[in-house]
């Protein structure tokens, strides 16, 4: 075949990402000549490097591998778009999509993609060009099909994550959470007097290891700007401040508590004479808590419904495909990503998140930020912890006062 020369621009250096390439160039079977190679001398130049590819094998095969490290084609060609024939039906070899910030030729020029986010289709809309999900696609819509005309930017080569450049994107028991804390309070306190958003993920561990009191006064403070999380994370809020138990088990003392193990279901029961959480707020009997100052702040927030929810709360969001919907909604824009002690609904923001969205993810158990990275979200820099200790570390960085409730 012809040979394929292929451009790289960014860090490629001080990232690995040209390694990364040559390797990939190798494992493949093809073989490559440097043809030209600027290197950036200060640590805020890019670098610029041209390959030549050679081999057996179609290239379009090896373009699509490298199109995710930022790679490509010289001389692009235009990008080929087909129409869609039926509703959610995509043409056979579309592109689908990295969370990567994304540019397509077309019209001459490069075109930005919008609204980024992994496993969805781009969709030519007038001079536009915007990541739909399959489910979203319309009969008639032109999609782009094929990699050649793409070209990506993976965070490495934007330099996003240079506030976190204490830590890499591995995972470490061996950091100080201390010191990870006063790292990210530092961020938090730089995008609240800049008007930045930040938004949390919480799992109901936050609320065993009696951290809540902590992330509401954040959110109190000013902090926080959207709250995701799953219908767990408030009803074990609402069992705690009702009954002062997590799961049954007391939130002061740690001991089991006698029938503290239908708390939960009575505390769902009691919202539900209400009406709704809000319900219960103005009735005056939530006076507190987590969900009380989600509320109460009047931060956008979605408690995303699963098959194992017991009630579930009135707020619960039990669509599927809604609560992606609000999920996605509530994370435009966003700054900073603080994902606290919850797989499922950390890896289901993480695949809806673009990669440059800086993402912090606090579990005492390393494997979960592991398992971010192996389903896409390699940005994700890991802290292992107990949340409960970290979020009041944190607290006590940006010098927030908060009180325990006693449960009377």
């Amino acid at each position: 075949m012809e040979p394929l020369t292929i451009i790289s621009e960014g860090h490629l250096i001080d990232n690995g990402l040209l390694s990364e390439i040559l390797n990939l160039i190798i494992t493949e079977g093809f073989d490559y000549t440097i043809d030209n190679f600027h290197f950036g001398k200060r640590p805020e130049n890019t670098s610029r490097i041209e390959i030549s590819i050679s081999g057996a094998e179609p290239k379009e095969l090896l373009l699509s591998k490298l199109t995710p490290l930022g790679v490509f084609e010289k001389g692009a060609s235009e990008g080929e778009f087909h129409v869609v024939d039926r509703d959610r039906h995509a043409p056979e070899g579309f592109y689908s999509t990295t969370n990567h910030r994304s540019e397509v030729f077309t019209g001459g020029r490069w075109v930005p993609v919008e609204e980024q986010r992994m496993d969805a289709a781009v969709v030519r809309s007038g001079d536009r060009l915007i990541c739909t999900k399959l489910r979203d696609l319309k009969k008639g819509d032109e999609i782009l099909c094929g990699s050649d005309s793409v070209r990506v930017y993976p965070p490495r080569i934007e330099g996003k994550a240079e506030s976190f450049s204490f830590m890499s994107n591995d995972v470490s028991s061996e950091r100080s959470y201390a010191v990870a804390a006063a790292r990210i309070a530092e961020d938090l306190r730089r995008l609240k007097e800049r008007g930045g958003r930040t938004v949390v993920v919480c799992g109901p561990v936050v609320v065993h290891t009696g951290g809540k009191e902590a992330l509401a006064a954040m959110i109190r403070e000013g902090y926080i700007q959207g709250f995701l999380g799953g219908n767990a994370v408030a009803v074990h809020d609402l069992e705690d401040f009702f009954y002062g138990t997590s799961l049954g088990v007391d939130t002061k003392s740690g001991e089991p508590t006698h029938g503290g193990h239908n708390h939960h279901m009575r505390a769902i029961n009691r919202i539900y004479g209400y009406g709704s959480i809000r319900g219960a707020i103005e009735a005056g009997d939530l006076t507190g808590g987590l969900m009380y100052q989600v509320i109460k702040s009047g931060i956008p927030y979605c408690l995303a419904g699963s098959i194992r929810d017991d009630g579930p709360l009135p707020e619960t969001v039990n669509d599927m495909i809604e609560a992606q919907r609000q999920y996605a909604e509530i994370m435009k824009e966003t700054d900073l990503l603080l994902m606290l002690s919850s797989m499922l609904h950390s890896i289901g923001t993480g695949n809806m998140t673009p990669s440059w969205v800086k993402t912090v993810c606090v579990d005492i158990n390393p494997a979960v930020v592991t398992k971010l990275s192996d389903r896409g979200s390699g940005q994700a820099i890991g802290v292992v912890s107990d949340v409960g200790f970290f979020l009041r570390e944190l607290c006590s960085q940006l010098g927030i006062e908060y009180s325990v409730p006693v449960v009377s």
